[in-house]
C-alpha cells in the first residue's frame, strides 16, 4: 500500500503543478490576446477536458481504493468531498462524448464546493485540534491521517490538488478564446439543444 500511496501523492502534486501552470497561462493570456501564453492555451485547449477527466477519474479511483481495498473508513468530510468529486467524472465524460463545452460552469461549481472542504480537512489533519472537530465521529474521526506522504500530502490534500486542477483546466478552457471561437462554441451548444 505504501507504493500506491506514494503514487497517488505524486500524481496529486503533479496535478497541483499543472494547475499552477494553467493559472499562469490564463493570467498571461489576459494581458494580451497575442501573447505566448495565449498561443500555448490555444494549443493545449483540446487536451484540457481530457486532462480534467483523467484527474477526476484517478481521484475517484484512489478514493475507492482507500475505502474498498485498503479498508479505510471515510469520515464525514471525506463523504462531502466524494459528493463533489465523483459526479465530475460523469459530467466530464458526457461532455466529451457530446462535445459540449457548456458543462464548464457545472464542473467549476462542483469543484469549487469541494475545494474549501478539502482545504479545511487538510488543515484539520495537519494541525489536529484537541478533541477533534464537530464532524468527527468515534468510528471515523476526521483527524485520522491514513496517508502522510512527503511529510505533508494527506488524502484531503490530494483531493484539494484534484479540485484545483479541474477548476484551472475549466477556466483555461474558456480563457483566451477569440470571438469567432466563442461564437462557434455558442452555436455548437445551440445545435446540441435542438
Amino acid at each position: 500500500m505504501a507504493v500506491m500511496s506514494r503514487l497517488f501523492a505524486s500524481l496529486a502534486l503533479l496535478a497541483l503543478a499543472g494547475a499552477v501552470v494553467l493559472f499562469a497561462l490564463v493570467a498571461g493570456s489576459a494581458t494580451s490576446g497575442e501573447s505566448v501564453a495565449c498561443r500555448w492555451l490555444a494549443d493545449i485547449r483540446p487536451l484540457l477536458p481530457w486532462a480534467a477527466l483523467l484527474v477526476a477519474a484517478v481521484t475517484m479511483a484512489g478514493s475507492l481504493y482507500y475505502s474498498e481495498v485498503a479498508g479505510f473508513t471515510p469520515c464525514e468530510l471525506c463523504w462531502y468531498q466524494r459528493i463533489c468529486a465523483y459526479p465530475l467524472v460523469l459530467l466530464l465524460a458526457v461532455s466529451l462524448v457530446r462535445r459540449d463545452s457548456g458543462v464548464r460552469p457545472y464542473v467549476i461549481a462542483l469543484a469549487a464546493v469541494g475545494l474549501p472542504i478539502s482545504a479545511y480537512h487538510s488543515i484539520v489533519q495537519w494541525f489536529p485540534p484537541e478533541g477533534g472537530t464537530s464532524f468527527c465521529t468515534p468510528e471515523a474521526p476526521c483527524t485520522t491521517r491514513w496517508v502522510f506522504e512527503f511529510g505533508f500530502v494527506t488524502l484531503p490534500f490530494m483531493a484539494f490538488c484534484a479540485f484545483t486542477f479541474v477548476i484551472a483546466s475549466m477556466v483555461a478552457l474558456g480563457a483566451g478564446r477569440t470571438t469567432p471561437e466563442r461564437a462557434r462554441g455558442e452555436k455548437g451548444r445551440e445545435e446540441m439543444a435542438e
